[in-house]
């Protein structure tokens, strides 16, 4: 296991097996990365950073999606929208 920035962990696969509660507690403070023939393969982070990550690209996706309703809600006109009912018939859900 080598740290190579204040960080960042480094550890190969064959270190994985007899140090994996080493490598747990680094995750606490480090982003992971776990090696194989010297070539990056996964990252291993804590669950609280996982969480943390997952909230930030759904946040990012409402957001994005919001763009896009705006941005077609410029370009379409009133006319042209239809009621909730009629969706819902157009897709089979009422009839």
């Amino acid at each position: 296991m080598i740290t190579i920035k204040a960080d960042t962990t480094l550890v190969g696969v064959s270190e994985l097996r007899n140090n994996i509660d080493k490598i747990i507690k680094a995750t606490r403070y480090n982003n992971v990365i776990l090696e194989k023939r010297h070539k990056p393969v996964l990252a291993i982070m804590s669950m609280v950073k996982y969480e943390k990550l997952q909230e930030l690209i759904e946040e990012l996706e409402d957001r994005e999606l919001g763009y896009v309703a705006q941005k077609r809600m410029q370009k379409t006109k009133l006319s042209e929208y239809i009621s909730l009912d009629e969706a819902e018939k157009r897709v089979g859900l009422k009839k």
